[in-house]
């Protein structure tokens, strides 16, 4: 028969991994890496290839992600010369993760994942607008229940991997 384990000792233990959480996505390779994954499983070695990193860097990072929770590991297969790889496929997990601190991780991993894009391959817009709480609560609200309606949908067989990034933030200029 097991231990009971009190409550104080469970939300020490919820506690400890939303911390382990918030510092696995507190990486911009750690966040490529999720990216990466997100539509096809990869192998550390290919991971590594595909980031310019050492295998171990890469591994380490990965291992990281799989025990929180963010990637996890498929079946063993057998690579081009006879070793076993395990591919990773990201969760989803971090969609709904909270991310303290997270605009500066964001904007660096947005700026490394455009670096060497054609000006043609990004879509940018920019917007300024004077908005009371309630008005910016309601457009952010609204922006989010777009990107909501697309992640519940899944990704098309036919479909291209692309990405958005949404940052607001107050104007300090414009005042």
């Amino acid at each position: 028969m097991g231990e009971a384990v009190s409550p104080y000792n469970r939300r020490m233990e919820r506690d400890e991994d939303l911390q382990a959480r918030s510092r696995a996505l507190s990486s911009p390779v750690r966040l490529r890496i999720l990216r990466l994954c997100l539509h096809k499983p990869r192998t550390n070695k290919e991971i590594a290839g595909l980031l310019d990193l050492n295998p171990a860097t890469a591994l380490h990072h990965v291992r990281t992600l799989l025990s929180t929770g963010f990637l996890a590991a498929e079946d063993a297969r057998t690579g081009n010369r006879g070793a076993k790889e395990i591919p990773y496929r990201a969760t989803g997990l971090s969609w709904g993760s909270r991310m303290p601190n997270a605009a500066p991780v964001l904007v660096e991993t947005f700026l490394q994942e455009i670096e060497g894009l054609q000006p043609s391959e990004i879509d940018v817009w920019r917007l300024g607008v004077r908005l009371n709480d309630e008005h910016r609560a309601e457009m952010m609200g609204r922006i989010r229940e777009v990107f909501e309606d697309y992640v519940q949908r899944g990704p098309d067989d036919d479909g291209t991997a692309t990405s958005i990034m949404l940052a607001h933030h107050l104007d300090r200029t414009a005042d």
